[in-house]
């Protein structure tokens, strides 16, 4: 399977970690991961306060379940991203980049006010073709 990433001329061409566009070929499974918080095997929050070991654990969880169904994140087609704080980008980003490799998913970044439980910064969900 091969996606395929574009950015158009005429539109900004992000330099890392996302494709304005992303192309699905036919035949193709989806499959569509709920949204990853920084919970471990036991339901418990990882990382309170610490945007990098949330991140870690969010993107571990994410792998795993790619994993699963026989996908790594070069079949992610589309991410969510929600962070409580936005400022804290960079740190993310770069938890991001180690998982990500060389994939460039379409991605869309929400800042919000809260997450389902007060201790999480950020929350990942995925679109990935199987």
């Amino acid at each position: 399977m091969i996606l395929q990433t574009s950015n158009p001329d005429g539109v900004y061409a992000p330099p890392r970690n996302y494709s304005q566009a992303v192309r699905i070929p036919g035949g193709s499974d989806m499959l569509y991961i709920s949204g990853q918080g920084p919970q471990n095997e036991r339901g418990e929050t990882v990382g309170v306060g610490d945007m990098t070991a949330q991140a870690e654990q969010v993107f571990h969880n994410l792998a795993t379940i790619l994993a699963a169904h026989g996908a790594t994140f070069a079949n992610v087609v589309k991410a969510t991203i929600y962070l409580t704080d936005v400022s804290r980008l960079a740190e993310f980003n770069a938890v991001r980049a180690r998982f990500y490799g060389a994939a460039k998913p379409a991605s869309a970044l929400l800042g919000v006010t809260a997450l389902v439980d007060p201790g999480w910064l950020v929350e990942v969900e995925l679109v990935a073709l199987v």
